[in-house]
C-alpha cells in the first residue's frame, strides 16, 4: 500500500533529482523509494574469490612503515618534473 510522505529538501537537490529521474525515465517517487529500499535491505553479497586471485594472495609484502600518501606524492613529483 502506498502512502504519501512530505519531505523538506534543498531546492537545488530537488531540481537535480528531477532531472536525473527524467533522464532515467523514472518518477522521482520511485527513485527515492528505490534508494531507501537499497539502504534498509540487509543484503550481504557473497563475493567469490577466483582461484587466480587466491593464488596471488600474499605475493606482495608491504612494509609496516609504508606511507601510501607520501609514496604517491613522490611518484607525482617525479612524473611531472
Amino acid at each position: 500500500m502506498d502512502k504519501k510522505l512530505t519531505l523538506s529538501l534543498n531546492e537545488s537537490v530537488i531540481e537535480k533529482a528531477k532531472l536525473y529521474a527524467q533522464h532515467h525515465e523514472i518518477s522521482l517517487s520511485r527513485l527515492i523509494e528505490s534508494y531507501l529500499s537499497s539502504l534498509i535491505e540487509n543484503k550481504t553479497q557473497d563475493i567469490e574469490i577466483t582461484p587466480l586471485v587466491e593464488s596471488l594472495s600474499g605475493v606482495v609484502h608491504i612494509p609496516s612503515d609504508f606511507d601510501l600518501r607520501n609514496d604517491y606524492t613522490d611518484h607525482l613529483l617525479e612524473k611531472y618534473k
